[in-house]
């Protein structure tokens, strides 16, 4: 039997679809949307006819009906703190996005537009694995103030396809392997995934750990709170210093990896000096993230967009090769990872999960 399986990634900008037979790619097409149409809504939220419209007429020039699919998958927006998984699109999950209750991003409209469509066509609507996949061990959610508990935001989606696609090249199950995955996109997520659990990450989400095009990473705590004093900061101006206008963004003008790559190729002593001490915080991150199970790491994982450059992998790998073997898998294929997700469960390979509130 052939699935037809839709799937939907809402970014701030975009939206990203794809429909998959089983899982085999037949289309992928990312809508883009002008900062000005987005300028229009007030809120995420208020977005969702004007990015669901978009999507049915694409939808429709592409003779495809709503009852048509097995399933429409969509990604996870910033729900309550998770167990990694397929999960149905519940009343419950709803109302929580709808709300923005854990937070406002566009991945929120992901479940409610899928729902919609999945109702549409009386099929099953999911998401897989959303960026608030909680599976920290006890020790590392202490943060050294008993106030702030750390939180285990970051490219879950990612994470678990890459380990689990590799697993089964290597004729091993995902959760006999201990790996160190790396996500470097504008935001960078490092985890050690042992038994099949990420049980140390940083918070991409918020620019903790390494710095990344746009995140700042963890900074001296005590000199940002001086600037922030002293320049009399705001609570949506410090958020955006940390994620949006750190790390390259703020040492060189730019978030493109491939743009300082060219001012290095062209003599930029400045830019390769940034350039090479990011790659260094990441190393160090991949270092710490083998302490979970004390260096005992199968194999280093390198994936996301930044990992089609082959100097910052062939950098990374001279760092950190001596821990374990390093394995680069480029870019996100999260559309792909959607669609896995659901197929997994329609075909009986695992069994979609229940969201509750808290």
């Amino acid at each position: 039997m052939v699935y037809k399986i839709l799937t939907i990634n809402p970014e701030s900008t975009s939206t990203k679809i794809g429909l998959y037979h089983n899982t085999t790619e037949v289309f992928v097409e990312t809508i883009s949307h002008s900062t000005e149409n987005i300028a229009k809504f007030a809120s995420v939220t208020d977005q969702f006819e004007y990015r669901l419209e978009t999507i049915t007429a694409f939808l429709s020039i592409q003779n495809i009906k709503a009852s048509d699919l097995s399933a429409v998958v969509a990604r996870g927006g910033l729900l309550k703190p998770m167990f990694s998984g397929t999960y149905h699109i519940t009343a419950a999950m709803l109302d929580d996005l709808k709300h923005n209750r854990y937070g406002a991003h566009a991945y929120n409209l992901g479940g409610v537009l899928a729902d919609l469509l999945a109702k549409e066509g009386d099929c099953p609507g999911y998401i897989v694995d959303p960026v608030v996949v909680d599976e920290l061990a006890p020790v590392a959610r202490f943060s050294g103030r008993p106030e702030i508990t750390r939180k285990s935001i970051f490219h879950a989606l990612n994470h678990k396809a890459v380990a689990k696609r590799f697993a089964k090249t290597i004729n091993r199950p995902y959760d006999s392997l201990n790996l160190i995955i790396a996500h470097l996109g504008s935001g960078i997520s490092i985890a050690c995934h042992t038994f099949g659990e990420a049980v140390d990450v940083n918070n991409s989400f918020d620019g903790e750990g390494p710095f990344s095009p746009e995140r700042a990473g963890t900074i001296p705590a005590k000199q940002f709170a001086e600037k922030i004093i002293s320049e009399k900061l705001d609570i949506n101006t410090i958020a955006l210093l940390i994620a949006g206008k750190g790390g390259l963004a703020a040492y060189l003008g730019t978030n493109d990896v491939r743009e300082v790559e060219r001012r290095i190729a062209t003599g930029d002593k400045q830019a390769e000096l940034v350039y090479q001490a990011m790659i260094y915080t990441i190393a160090k991150s991949i270092g710490a993230a083998a302490i979970p199970v004390c260096g005992k790491v199968d194999y280093i994982m390198l994936t996301g967009g930044m990992t089609y450059s082959e100097q910052l992998t062939a950098k990374l790998t001279e760092y950190v090769s001596f821990i374990a073997p390093v394995v680069i898998l480029p870019g996100e294929n999260e559309l792909q990872a959607l669609a896995e997700g659901a197929y997994r469960v329609l075909i009986g390979e695992e069994t979609a999960k229940e969201y509750t509130p808290e």
